[in-house]
């Protein structure tokens, strides 16, 4: 087959207006806001860009016989580093001015993942993109640039290698390779989510794809077409306003945003209605700027509730358009005078000499917060931090072993004849300390699955949407069931969760495999009324806990407590009950037919919830008691007395 060249390379606005496109959701749905809740596929959207542009600028080098992999890094170096370096050095003092001893280890470990290229494996193995924490990582959004990065140093390798062999057959290579890397991510997302997640080798295919199209625009040229265009602006909003973080990503789902950009690339000939509308002025000039944007949001964002813990919708929205503005003077200032005709540092020698000067120096900066652990440890500091951390340590129940995912310990007892269950998720764990303080003779057994609400026959489907999560879950609480069935000595069963499964559009599964969304609230409600009936044939007592408030603005009340008495801040880690997330609509209609014990009572005063009382810090993270929290709260309140009269009431009427 004979290729007809079509120039690739000159400039086409509406794929800066893509990139617009793709940056804006990313900043708006790390910001918070709801609508955006697929945003993150801002980011599936630059890979596709990032590898179209990438394999034009290497095809018409090799073909025109002008490539050179040094000129090719210089580029890209030019292109990369400059920005980033700024943004990093920017971050070092405000990290160590507001970042606890822990945070500051941490962030040193990341700054030098981010300068060896490595922050994807890095935080792959740290923490879950969609974790609450991971607001709080200022560099976390690297890993995107890692990816890049990664497929920027041996793309170029494999081409060149690969070229002799024919551009068809490089094609196709090209295109074996993609649906490797796709069949990868779809087998780590069932064993490795968050690795998955952030590994450059299940993210390739998203680039691959972005270089396919390279090859059939260099083939045929950008080829106009209203409809496919359409769709694939269509594809892409789609995934922006529907897609959320239960959604399993990278995946197949992930191949709508990213087949969406490739029609774009493909068939959005500046003709288009689809082109001229990327092509006005306000998405090309966000277009422009968007590399900057992106490296400014995450600190921006990250520091402020480091800093101040409350940050409402109105702050957000004002550091997202700070973000932009602070984008566009950086581009001016710091990304255009490395990138023009006469840039900054010119000779190939100086340039990489200089980059090479910067990474050492982060990198000495990051080893030593990480071998001093976190630069501040001096005695007395280390005293105070101690036992600050020691105050908000989790409760884990009986020991720390007893909330290992779907299992059913037969350590988890205080005694081989427990006359009480304490059976759901994290929510019932860190109520142990508690009942144990207000009677520490109890006989209890602990049946704990974080993330697993104590409901028979259904399951929501996981942190990251999968089935095979949810299977586990029903078998789990079937277990639990079988052993409470066979158990002779439990007079009574404590049920906790948030029982997020009741609430909202979230999945659910049966243990027919049967899918359920979204009218979930009347299903669950009827499942459970099931479950807490099949408890009550035992004979054998049952009382739900409600879950404690959360506060919409606190995002960790554990951590605004640490840095309260650590840094000596004037800040209110307490927060308003009408303000709280979470507003129990789900066990209201529970407690019209079971009791219902609510934590609120205990924690909140009319319409302000403590944080922390009579010197006891009550939280250790959003919304889990701490172990000092809940062995006070449990004291004071007689939890094991009043949990045991309203199960052993509910037992004795017919009717609730």
């Amino acid at each position: 087959m004979q290729y007809k060249k079509h120039s690739i390379l000159p400039y086409r606005p509406e794929i800066d207006g893509l990139r617009a496109l793709a940056v804006i959701p990313v900043i708006l749905f790390h910001a918070g806001f709801g609508l955006f809740s697929g945003g993150f596929v801002g980011v599936d959207v630059f890979f596709v860009i990032s590898g179209y542009l990438i394999t034009a600028i290497l095809i018409e080098d090799i073909e025109s016989k002008r490539f050179s992999i040094l000129k090719f890094y210089e580029r890209r170096a030019r292109r990369i580093l400059p920005m980033l370096f700024f943004v990093l050095a920017v971050c070092i003092p405000f990290a160590w001015i507001w970042m606890l001893p822990n945070e500051l280890k941490n962030f040193s470990q990341s700054l030098i993942a981010v300068n060896l290229f490595v922050s994807n494996i890095y935080f792959g193995k740290k923490i879950g993109y969609f974790d609450a924490n991971a607001d709080n990582e200022p560099l976390l959004h690297t890993w995107s640039l890692a990816v890049e990065e990664q497929y920027y140093l041996l793309f170029p390798i494999f081409l060149i290698l690969a070229w002799g062999f024919g551009k068809n057959r490089v094609f196709l290579m090209i295109v074996i390779m993609a649906s490797i890397s796709l069949l990868l991510s779809e087998y780590w997302l069932r064993n490795e989510g968050n690795v998955n997640f952030y590994l450059a080798l299940s993210r390739a295919w998203e680039l691959f794809i972005g270089s396919l199209a390279a090859f059939i625009v260099q083939k045929k040229g950008v080829q106009k077409n209203n409809l496919l265009a359409a769709f694939g602006l269509a594809a892409i909003l789609f995934s922006i306003f529907v897609y959320d973080e239960t959604v399993p990503f990278p995946s197949l789902y992930t191949l709508v945003p990213v087949l969406g950009t490739a029609l774009l690339v493909l068939y959005a000939d500046k003709t288009t209605f689809v082109a001229k509308f990327l092509s006005t002025k306000v998405l090309v000039s966000v277009g422009l700027i968007s590399y900057s944007a992106y490296l400014w949001h995450q600190p921006l964002f990250a520091f402020a509730k480091i800093r101040f813990h409350q940050t409402s919708d109105m702050t957000l929205m004002v550091l997202s358009i700070m973000s932009i503005l602070l984008a566009y003077f950086s581009w001016r200032y710091v990304e255009t005078p490395f990138r023009g005709r006469k840039p900054m540092l010119g000779n190939k020698i100086s340039l990489f000499t200089t980059s090479i000067i910067f990474f050492f120096a982060f990198i000495f900066i990051g080893v030593s917060g990480y071998v001093t652990d976190g630069y501040k440890f001096s005695d007395s500091n280390r005293i105070k931090f101690g036992e600050l951390r020691e105050r908000i340590k989790p409760n884990q129940g009986i020991n720390k072993k007893c909330n290992v995912k779907f299992d059913l310990p037969s350590h988890c007892s205080t005694s081989d004849n427990p006359e009480v269950l304490l059976w759901g998720d994290s929510y019932a764990m860190h109520l142990y300390q508690g009942i144990v303080s207000s009677k520490p003779s109890v006989k209890i057994k602990q049946i704990t699955s974080s993330s697993c609400a104590p409901i028979l026959g259904i399951s929501y489907l996981g942190p990251r949407g999968l089935p095979d999560w949810a299977n586990k879950c029903i078998e789990f609480n079937d277990k639990a069931f079988e052993w409470l069935a066979s158990s002779n000595s439990v007079k009574f069963v404590i049920l906790s969760s948030p029982f997020a499964i009741g609430m909202g559009n979230s999945k659910l599964m049966d243990k027919d495999g049967l899918m359920y969304r979204p009218d979930n609230r009347k299903f669950v409600l009827n499942k459970f009324k099931q479950t807490l009936e099949k408890i009550k044939s035992l004979d054998v007592g049952v009382v739900v806990v409600s879950p404690t408030p959360k506060s919409i603005n606190i995002k960790n009340i554990g951590d605004c407590l640490l840095k309260k008495y650590y840094f000596e801040y004037i800040i209110n880690c307490d927060f308003k009950y009408s303000e709280t997330s979470y507003r129990h609509d789900f066990l209201t209609k529970v407690s019209d037919f079971a009791p219902v014990y609510w934590l609120y009572k205990d924690i909140c005063l009319k319409d302000l919830c403590s944080a922390e009382m009579e010197g006891n810090f009550i939280y250790r993270d959003t919304g889990h008691l701490s172990k000092e929290g809940s062995s006070f709260l449990g004291k004071k309140n007689d939890w094991h007395d009043k949990f045991e009269d309203m199960a052993i009431k509910y037992l004795n009427y017919s009717e609730w």
